[in-house]
Order: C-alpha cells, then structure tokens, then sequence
C-alpha cells in the first residue's frame, strides 16, 4: 500500500538498483490467487530472505504495506509497518481535516510478516479513505474499509499468530491481503472518486456531492474476495 494518499505525488515503481521492481497493473501476478506457503518452507532460509526483500522494498519505495506478488513471488506473504516520520508528514500536509485525521486512526507500528492470512472482519464499522497503490502508479481512490479486523496467519518460523487490528493498520491489512487474492483496491474504490495523486490535494476539497464523505461509514461487503 502506498503512502501516496498521505503525501502526494507519485508512488515509486521500484525500489532500488538492488531491489526487484514493484509490479504495476496489468502484470499477471496480480490477477491471480497466490499460493498458500507450504509446512516444509517455514522457517527456511529462502522464507526469511522473501521477507526481507519485501521490507527492503516497501521501506524503499516508500509504503506502508507489500504482498508478495507485487514483487513477482506468487506467495501468501504480506508485510507490513507505519513510521512515525510517515504519519507526521502526512498530519503537517493539512490534506485531511482534524475529524478524518482521527477517523483514520493512524498510528506507528513495528513491521509485521504474515503468512498464509486469514481476515475477519469485526462488525460492520467502516471508514472511507483515500487509498494509493505501489502496483497502480500516481493514482489514488476512496476505498471504504473495515475499521476492525482479527486476522490468523503464521510467522515466517512456521508459528500461529492472532491480530486484533483497526484503524489505518487495519486498512493496510485489508488491501495487502486483497492483493494475495489477485483484488487490486481499484476493484473496491468508488469510481468517481479516483484521482491523479498530483491531484489529490485539491481533489479532496472539491469531490463531488455524490460521494460519502470522508470518515465513519458502514461496511457490508465480502472481505475476503469481490462481491458476487
């Protein structure tokens, strides 16, 4: 997941000279069902690397989240962190209101490896949100999301884990576990509320009347594949 939606401008499309290139829209990879990490490669050597890589990338880029096919690996694998310093930026940006800011609920995390992910939602709270994408360049939507979800995966060692997340880290959640089911945000947005980054700035004081606004929304849609 990009950073975009909080500070504008383009998102990078790779990562750096030594890091593989951030897959964009229309690449395969990102159309298809991921597999599942099988028993006998936790804990290995090239797990661990994978997940490295991801975060070396998504650190690069900058973002907040990748999932493995965005590098190419058609893996259940997602990473995860929110910086203080990323979370700063976009307060003192003055996009957002003081009330969406707050809706949003950001705050800073350690990274976090996650395989084979499983969500739930919890009730059908939401918020609607822009969104950026690293696989859709210099682009950005309102996505309305859970504002809270439990999820179960492993660790790269091949160990349960249990998450109870909400607010932005939940969003992040959402839209990188969308990406190992082949679901692009662009499958979820609101249409009409797709912008250029560059545009983003001014585009969120003048949305269009037809739109929900920003914040607080309700939720009922199918978190774990496209309606119908």
């Amino acid at each position: 997941m990009s950073t975009a939606p909080a500070a504008g401008g383009p998102e990078a499309t790779t990562a750096g000279p030594s890091l593989p290139p951030i897959a964009q829209a229309g690449t395969a990879v990102l159309r298809q069902v991921a597999k599942p990490v099988p028993p006998e490669l936790m804990g290995s050597e090239w797990l661990r690397n994978l997940v490295q890589t991801m975060v070396d990338v998504m650190r690069a880029a900058p973002g907040v989240g990748l999932a493995a096919p965005q590098i190419g690996e058609p893996w259940q694998v997602v990473v995860l962190e929110d910086r203080e310093e990323l979370i700063a930026k976009q307060a003192a940006s003055g996009l957002y209101s003081p009330s969406v800011l707050a809706a949003m609920e950001r705050r800073p995390f350690r990274p976090l490896a996650l395989v084979n992910p499983e969500l739930e939602a919890e009730g059908a709270e939401g918020v609607a949100a822009f969104e950026g994408c690293l696989s859709v360049r210099g682009y950005a939507a309102v996505v309305p999301r859970y504002r809270r979800v439990r999820v179960r995966a492993l660790d790269p060692e091949g160990r349960p884990l249990a998450l109870e997340a909400g607010g932005w880290q939940a969003r992040i959640l959402q839209h990188e576990v969308d990406h190992v089911r082949g679901v692009l945000y662009v499958d979820r947005m609101l249409p009409r509320s797709l912008t250029a980054s560059d545009n983003l700035a001014d585009w969120v004081r003048s949305l269009p009347a037809d739109l929900p606004p920003l914040g607080p929304c309700s939720c009922c849609h199918p978190i774990d594949r496209l309606p119908g």
